[in-house]
């Protein structure tokens, strides 16, 4: 059985509704919900969104973990932590280290940023993560993520952002970006305005202007680090756009050409 299937027939009897229940809460026909639960067909994107929204989960946990009693468990466990620790004011970073003591750089691919989401404070979860080191970072805490999507452009999907862990949130300078963990949003690569000060939220903007710009508030946070390296495979293509040396030429040209003409007349 699929990871779709089994969660939402798991999440579905955990809530305590039947098929026809469901399919009514999400507008579709009953004989639909039944094929999903049998894993005879899969729900389009936007259908997903509903379900994750109906169960309060996100999509990335309804497609890529398989949600059960220990699931919930864990869960529970980790936000009782969170709020614990957000009550003392105090922050728990899990790291590791090589056989001479040197912190790693973990990386945390794509495909498996919702298992971060609910592991990024556990030291098993975080020791099982690619590692690497890179010759030129060193004195912080640092760490990698692969982007998803295209918000971030010219940065391609795929793209791995190394980030420098930054414990006191006051130290987030608006206008640079950074990698920001939070509950709703799990891991997003953003251009940052700190108003923590002002109003505890975090304004989070793409350098894609095709996507709008949303705020977070600072309990919501749960990691932020500071974009100090990027690794990619694609290559940059040059600009057919006009360079500045090119444009200042054009500018010149056009200026002894009004000139000229005025003096004939």
């Amino acid at each position: 059985m699929g990871i779709i299937s089994q969660n939402l027939k798991y999440l579905r009897k955990r809530k305590g509704i039947t098929q026809q229940q469901l399919a009514d809460n999400l507008e579709v026909k009953r004989a639909v919900i039944g094929a999903y639960e049998e894993d005879r067909a899969e729900p389009k994107t936007e259908l997903l969104i509903k379900m994750a929204n109906l169960f309060s989960i996100s999509v990335d946990e309804f497609i890529s973990e398989r949600i059960n009693d220990k699931w919930f468990a864990k869960k529970e466990k980790t936000a009782e932590e969170e709020k614990n620790n957000a009550a003392s004011g105090l922050r728990i970073l899990s790291i590791t280290v090589d056989s001479e003591q040197n912190e790693n750089i973990e990386l945390i691919p794509a495909k498996a940023s919702a298992g971060y989401l609910n592991g990024y404070a556990d030291p098993q979860y975080v020791a099982e993560l690619p590692k690497f080191h890179l010759p030129f970072l060193k004195g912080g805490t640092f760490r990698a993520f692969e982007l998803k999507g295209d918000s971030m452009l010219p940065l391609e999907p795929g793209t791995i952002v190394v980030g420098e862990y930054i414990e006191n949130y006051g130290e987030i300078k608006s206008g640079d970006t950074y990698v920001v963990l939070s509950k709703d949003e799990g891991i997003v690569y953003k251009r940052v305005t700190n108003k923590i000060k002002e109003n505890k939220k975090l304004f989070l903007a793409s350098d894609n202007k095709q996507y709008e710009t949303y705020s977070i508030n600072a309990e919501d946070i749960l990691e932020v680090w500071r974009a100090k390296a990027f690794i990619s495979t694609a290559f940059p293509t040059p600009s057919t756009e006009p360079s500045l040396e090119k444009l200042t030429e054009m500018v010149e040209q056009l200026q002894k050409t009004v000139t000229k003409l005025k003096t004939n007349d």
